[in-house]
């Protein structure tokens, strides 16, 4: 059995380095040449992974991808080998590649952030276990982000959008100027409310100890 599967596998590198070797005397094969180029290697990577040889078929796409820098298929085809093999650290670093090539990728796009949805996950169910929780989802949820700001050092985990921002400033901006207004007509009357308090929405933000 694994004669057949040495047999199988030299046969396969023997293929893919014929066509290596065409590639090999252009600087940039045209789209064509590239396109045979490609779903030669993938015949191999779809031969080595169904026999269980990720390590081979990786290997063929980094050949692949190191001959062609300028494409994004081989890096987009180890992506997708990585997220399915749960390697989402690798998924994420092979998709934004991909991106660098191709910014409008959305399959790229997807991998990145499911594959980023499922560390963060991953990540705070580690840390979860490393602290202590016995209240309810809002107050564990603060003692997490506490921990992980004391662990790094960082007052906001995650920054607002700049949108997001300018739009809280502007509302600042006007708060503030209505309360000076105010004073200004009220004169011995009460003094208005802090602006910072009359920016703030009805209900208020239940989230906003976490930001």
């Amino acid at each position: 059995m694994r004669t057949t599967k040495n047999l199988v596998f030299a046969a396969v590198v023997g293929m893919s380095g014929a066509l290596f070797g065409c590639a090999a005397n252009n600087a940039s094969l045209k789209p064509e040449e590239f396109a045979a180029v490609f779903e030669q290697s993938s015949r191999s990577v779809d031969t080595l992974l169904q026999q269980g040889n990720q390590k081979d078929a990786l290997k063929t796409l980094d050949e692949l991808a190191a001959k062609n820098p300028e494409r994004k298929e081989p890096w987009a085809r180890k992506a997708k080998i990585h997220f399915d093999a749960g390697n989402y650290a690798q998924a994420i670093t092979s998709a934004e590649e991909v991106l660098q090539r191709d910014p409008a990728d959305r399959t790229a796009k997807s991998i990145r952030a499911v594959a980023g949805l499922r560390v963060a996950t991953q990540s705070l169910n580690e840390l979860r276990s490393d602290v202590e929780l016995k209240g309810n989802a809002r107050t564990d949820a603060i003692g997490l982000v506490k921990v992980m700001r004391e662990t790094l050092g960082e007052s906001v985990l995650v920054p607002p959008s700049a949108s997001k921002a300018e739009a809280v400033g502007s509302r600042n901006a006007a708060a503030t100027q209505r309360a000076s207004q105010g004073r200004g007509r009220a004169g011995s009357r009460k003094p208005a409310a802090p602006a910072a308090a009359e920016a703030a929405p009805s209900g208020g933000d239940p989230f906003g100890a976490l930001k």
